[in-house]
């Protein structure tokens, strides 16, 4: 068993790590008041090769592994959630969704332009009316023995007015009027292609620079050539995306979750005097202890993100540790800056104090890409399943 990182996972955490704090970092507070979509950041993005991280060379990307991916979004998430959300996205739903089920055609022509940066990736899931239940959609996919139409409506999609390639899916089974996991399927789609319209785009709590968008979908073309994997497989295909999405997610929990422990640090340090020594705990302040309990979650999350992401590249079962990863990084992530502000106190809650971004931010690692009730549902049918008691660890965490 090995815990250190491997010389060429510090020096790519490295590289990135003085991107943030060069270009990142210094622009996240303008950025987050103005709300609008940073493009001037998508050149170092493409330049550092964010954007196609995972991706093998012969489509355009680095051809680095998910701890790759986890490292640096960890640092993207420490400069800048809404950024990081951004790259986390182009990487783990839309571009992986194309490289894990699309055609070796599709795959020619899409990751090249998403790999080298030269087009961003949206992938469209969520519904007004369905959201954690993507087996009740309402958008419905046509086939008239030549083409499909396509017609209905998106949230919340990432990137959704400013990509320049989608992956979205519809329900294209006729059983149950057309309603089921097991009539999901996903098509691709060019910026610009009729039928596909932007609505509205969302104003956020949080991560206000990241794109999020409503999309429409009127009487909307499709060859067969764009069906991405099997007709009626898209949930199957979706729910392995979302698993290994898990995994890179939860590496910007663990940025935040750091980001707010090293500002309650910086504000701690030179004010130790105005916080009181807890009865008998032998010089332990309560503002030490909240650090001390913080520091110690945010290690153990980046292990289990970790652990989970040594899984998927080692092609062993990953998606309850994937779970696990999210569910306590993302809680984390929101914990750990209502702590810090805590302790910071009436300063903290200024809009010049970088602690209330991540405030802000940290609600939707909460929610996005399966919520905390999600990962709960998904780690306790696995326990339950099995017959190994709940507190032994599983034959992968050996």
């Amino acid at each position: 068993m090995n815990f250190e990182l491997e010389p060429a996972h510090l020096g790519w955490q490295r590289r990135v790590r003085e991107f943030c704090e060069r270009e990142v970092a210094v622009r996240a507070r303008e950025n987050d008041e103005k709300g609008v979509f940073p493009w001037d950041l998508v050149p170092g993005l493409r330049r550092l090769g964010l954007l196609g991280i995972i991706f093998p060379k012969e489509y355009g990307g680095l051809g680095l592994d998910t701890a790759s991916l986890c490292l640096a979004l960890e640092e993207l998430g420490r400069a800048d959630a809404a950024v990081a959300l951004t790259v986390e996205s182009h990487n783990g739903l839309c571009t992986n969704h194309l490289f894990l089920h699309g055609s070796e055609a599709q795959r020619r022509r899409y990751l090249p332009r998403l790999c080298g940066g030269e087009a961003l990736g949206a992938w469209a899931l969520t519904e007004p009316a369905a959201g954690s239940d993507a087996a009740s959609l309402k958008t419905r996919a046509v086939f008239d023995g030549k083409s499909w139409t396509l017609n209905g409506s998106k949230t919340f999609t990432t990137q959704g007015s400013v990509a320049g390639v989608y992956v979205i899916f519809a329900q294209t089974s006729a059983k149950d009027n057309g309603s089921g996991k097991d009539g999901l399927t996903a098509f691709v789609f060019e910026k610009g292609h009729p039928g596909l319209q932007v609505g509205k785009i969302e104003h956020k709590m949080g991560i206000r620079c990241s794109d999020t968008a409503q999309l429409h979908l009127v009487d909307c073309k499709a060859s067969p050539e764009q069906v991405v994997g099997t007709p009626g497989r898209g949930f199957r295909d979706a729910m392995k995306v979302l698993d290994a999405g898990r995994v890179a997610i939860s590496g910007i929990s663990v940025g935040i979750a750091r980001a707010a422990v090293e500002e309650g640090i910086k504000w701690v340090k030179p004010r130790k005097a105005d916080y009181g020594i807890l009865p008998g705990q032998a010089g332990l302040t309560a503002a030490g202890r909240t650090l001390a309990q913080l520091a110690s979650e945010v290690d153990a999350a980046r292990l289990l993100t970790l652990r989970a992401a040594w899984l998927m590249d080692s092609g062993r079962p990953f998606s309850r540790e994937a779970s696990m990863a999210k569910l306590i990084s993302g809680d984390l992530a929101m914990r750990a800056p209502t702590e810090i502000l805590d302790v910071i106190g009436p300063a903290g809650a200024s809009l010049d104090h970088p602690v209330q971004r991540f405030f802000r931010d940290a609600k939707l690692y909460q929610i996005g890409e399966g919520s905390s009730q999600i990962q709960q549902l998904v780690i306790s049918r696995q326990l339950l399943a099995e017959d190994v008691p709940a507190a032994e660890p599983s034959a992968a965490a050996r």
